[in-house]
């Protein structure tokens, strides 16, 4: 007899960490890997930032704070959103935690009752579909595929609603298109919530700094501040900043549901590190000049690859408008034959091909819900990127046609 709960029957761990450590197992046999699986910063975090958490160890802020995040902290976030976002808010409407996925998983544990539904539009994050079901939530997974720009679609939306849905999960830039919205194009997704005042509506920006081409980048809350009551805004310093393993995220919206997050967090990991809260708060009020330098160098690697690409026949990849990752179709190499003998009939075959032909790991289209698709990240320097891509262009040169 199993002791495991049967919520978790349905849960997959992490496709990109299974992608990573993948591509770590082959490592440790003596290979060179390129690990393009995950999705992080390759720059240093700004010393400064660093400092500031040192500081404060030193100056004994090392015990519990408050669950939902210290109050200086909280006050330079609510800064944020009016300076970087036209939002205001105040600080029993801010939130902090873990990193912006604990922010999901509270918002989740606080809302999510058996049968709930939540509309996380294909292609998306791959933890959104898991976490909603580890509380008993019901994906629902409309495609957007790259007619659309894989972007969600007021029509697309409104047949996606069902008197039984609860949340609505935007991510922009997307992680893995790159996919950005406009003002218009949130506020006619907007048009379409307001018919259906039971949608709580979940934004995540984290990635809302890594915009191309000279974007603009609006939140959702100040394309539709009419659904301020129901708008979550989640975000976090792990992108911006480089400080993917600090674990510092946080979100604005109702004080109704930050509370019942609170709650949640206090009840499980009480509240982030005191010395981690200080490194974000000298990241949001210290010097931003990482932030466009970050940018400029995610935008050439994003050129770079988008260029490589579009050398390798059977491959192609729409230029990422934002983020920092390449969703690359496959579907030119769906039924050809690798040099041993092996047809591919997926996306998780065309990764297993490339990880252990070229020894460069990615993630399958499948863990975000749309095929034929593999996700890099290049998020990585210019030599490496080029050297995946020289690989990867052997690799596929060696597939054969059927017979």
């Amino acid at each position: 007899m199993s002791y495991l709960a049967s919520r978790l029957a349905a849960v997959k761990p992490s496709a990109s960490m299974a992608a990573s450590m993948a591509a770590k197992a082959l490592r440790a046999k003596g290979f060179d890997v390129i690990d393009l699986g995950l999705g992080e910063p390759d720059f240093p975090t700004p010393p400064h930032i660093a400092e500031a958490a040192h500081k404060a160890a030193l100056a004994g802020e090392t015990l519990y704070t408050a669950a939902a995040g210290t109050p200086a902290l909280r006050a330079a976030v609510a800064e944020k959103f009016r300076r970087e976002n036209g939002l205001d808010y105040s600080a029993d409407e801010i939130v902090v935690a873990n990193g912006a996925k604990q922010i999901i998983f509270n918002a989740l544990m606080a809302t999510v009752n058996e049968g709930d539904e939540a509309i996380l539009p294909a292609p998306y994050f791959v933890s959104y579909p898991e976490m909603v079901k580890l509380f008993g939530g019901v994906p629902v997974s409309p495609v957007c595929g790259a007619d659309t720009g894989f972007r969600l679609t007021p029509e697309v939306l409104e047949a996606a609603i069902t008197p039984r849905t609860k949340w609505l999960f935007l991510n922009m830039p997307g992680n893995p298109s790159g996919a950005v919205y406009s003002k218009d194009q949130l506020q006619a997704l907007g048009a379409v919530l307001a018919r259906h005042p039971q949608v709580l509506i979940l934004s995540d920006e984290i990635y809302e700094h890594i915009l191309f081409d000279g974007r603009a980048f609006v939140s959702f809350g100040a394309a539709c501040p009419e659904l301020r009551d129901r708008t979550l805004i989640v975000n976090g310093v792990a992108k911006a900043y480089a400080m993917t393993g600090w674990r510092v995220g946080y979100a604005a919206g109702p004080a109704t549901l930050l509370k019942a997050m609170s709650t949640v967090q206090s009840q499980s990991v009480t509240s982030v590190a005191a010395p981690m809260q200080a490194a974000a708060l000298a990241a949001l009020t210290g010097p931003q000049d990482c932030i466009p330098r970050f940018r400029e160098a995610f935008e050439r690697r994003r050129d770079l690859v988008v260029a490589g690409v579009a050398k390798i026949p059977g491959l192609t990849l729409p230029p990422p408008e934002g983020a920092f990752y390449a969703y690359i179709g496959c579907a030119g190499l769906i039924g050809k034959v690798t040099p041993d003998g092996k047809a591919l009939t997926n996306d998780a075959d065309v990764s297993d091909y490339l990880l252990n032909q070229a020894h460069v790991g990615s993630v399958p289209g499948a863990a975000y819900g749309v095929s034929p698709f593999f996700r890099i990240s290049t998020a990585t320097a210019d030599e490496i990127l080029t050297e995946a891509l020289s690989r990867i262009a052997k690799a596929v040169a060696n597939l054969k046609d059927p017979t």
